[in-house]
This record gives C-alpha cells, structure tokens and sequence, in this order.
C-alpha cells in the first residue's frame, strides 16, 4: 500500500491566497482558477455563501470575479452545489502529474491525503477576514482510499459527467487522463467511509510551529522511507517539502499508516 500527499486548493500562483480555516472549524480547500472549466465560483456554496463572496471578503482586491470558472477537482463536497442523480466523490489527475502516479505504482487500495494552504479566518464587523498574524501552514483537509480508476473517459457514468476530467475538451485530449474513484470504506479503518473531509485539528497541520509552510515536522520515521520528489528533504530539525509536484508518494510502513489513522479518526 502506498500513501500519497496530494496538494490541492488555492496557491500563491494559483488563487494568490491562503485557503480559509473557516470560524467553526471547516477547512475549506477553494477550487484553483481554470478558463476552461465549467464551474463558476459563484454557483459553489458554503454555509449560505458562495465562493466567490468568501474569496472577495478575505481578499478584496482579488482578481478573480464571481463568473470566473474554477476546477472543482478533488471533488469532495457534496453539498457545494447541485448534484446529479448518485453523485460520488471523484479525483481527477492527467499528464505529467498522471504519469508520475503511474511511475510510483499509485494504484487501487492506495490512499490520497490531500493538503493546502491554510490561515484561520473570523467574523470582524459582519465580514469574514483572515485572523491577524494567523500562520500560514500546510494542512491535511481530505483523503480518498483508491477503490477504482477510470481511464475510459467516454464511458464515464452519467453522474460523472460534469466532473473537469470528462466534461473539459482540453484534459480530454490528452492521452494521459485518470479518474481515481473511492472505495466504498477504508480497508484498514472499516467503520470510515473511503473518502471524506476533515476539520482542523492541530495535529493534521505539517509545517512546523514557527516556520515557513513548506517547512514540515513530520515524525522521525518518515526518515525510512523515499518520499517522491524529496531526494534530500531532512534539514537539521524539520522535513524540507518540494516546492514543485502535485503528488508525494511514499510506501505505507506500519508506523506511517499508523499516523495516517489517527489523523484520520
């Protein structure tokens, strides 16, 4: 088994903010910008606002505007907006993130954790703000155990067509193109479903208190393993995370998956 960190969300080139932790909790991963998408930020909500009203609240001068289209991928929320008929959660990958998966082995039964970029928010005169001097950290916010892939994009089920990876001509002409399905719960924690979001906690953050974001305090037993695109990441007293890469693949030694548990339950 293999566990993969897979970054998502709003970045300083993509969005150009931090994603909200949300007052009561939610780690809210904003879908990256995409002029050929199909999804308008003003068309997702959350808690009675859309998107686009929480983008501009944190970030006024933001240059994206609510009929912006966005690249809702992972697709992870099922109330953010309207669903077709069995709608399941789904995760799309294509092109050189794809072939890398495929270079490590990701395949069913392996385990994606996503992660983003994260600053606490709060409510301040009826406007929702990022807390004043609140860290920037890179944070666990979903996961997803592979329970199957589809590479067959025109075969795709009905409730998966407006998923970017089937309904975008552009991903679609590419050769390399994968949507990676749930299983139905988790093969080493049965009583949880096989994909879900989490809230904060403390110990799902992975930068290091104190430091830069990409600057991780990671447990000293990651050190027995080759992390994908990390070939020298241990520093003095932190792991040192790729400023590039979508996808950090890793085997699943006991001790790790251990890890991955209790963040999970």
């Amino acid at each position: 088994m293999k566990i993969i960190l897979s970054r998502k969300g709003f970045d300083s080139a993509n969005g150009g903010q931090a994603n909200p932790i949300m007052p009561d909790g939610t780690l809210l991963s904003l879908p990256i910008p995409d002029e050929d998408g199909n999804v308008p930020y003003a068309s997702l909500q959350w808690n009675g606002k859309s998107y686009y009203e929480i983008i501009h609240s944190l970030k006024p001068r933001t240059k994206l505007r609510a009929e912006n289209m966005c690249h809702l991928d992972p697709d992870l929320r099922k109330d953010v907006k309207e669903r077709l008929p069995d709608w399941k959660p789904a995760f799309g990958q294509a092109g050189a993130a794809l072939s890398h998966l495929y270079k490590q082995h990701v395949s069913v039964g392996d385990l994606f954790l996503f992660f983003g970029w994260f600053r606490a928010t709060e409510e301040k005169n009826g406007q929702l703000v990022y807390q004043k001097k609140a860290p920037e950290r890179h944070i666990i916010y979903g996961y997803m155990q592979i329970g199957s892939i589809l590479e067959k994009k025109d075969n795709a089920p009905e409730w998966l067509k407006e998923h970017p990876h089937v309904a975008d001509k552009k991903i679609r002409r590419d050769d390399l193109n994968a949507i990676f399905l749930p299983s139905d719960t988790l093969s080493f924690l049965p009583k949880l479903k096989g994909c879900g979001i989490l809230n904060y906690r403390p110990d799902r953050v992975l930068t290091k208190a104190g430091m830069p974001r990409g600057c991780w305090d990671l447990p000293s037993f990651f050190k027995k393993v080759e992390i994908s695109y990390h070939p020298n990441p241990w520093k003095t007293d932190y792991f040192k995370s790729a400023d590039r890469g979508q996808e950090f693949v890793m085997e699943a030694t006991l001790e790790i998956l251990d890890w991955a548990k209790q963040l999970l339950v």
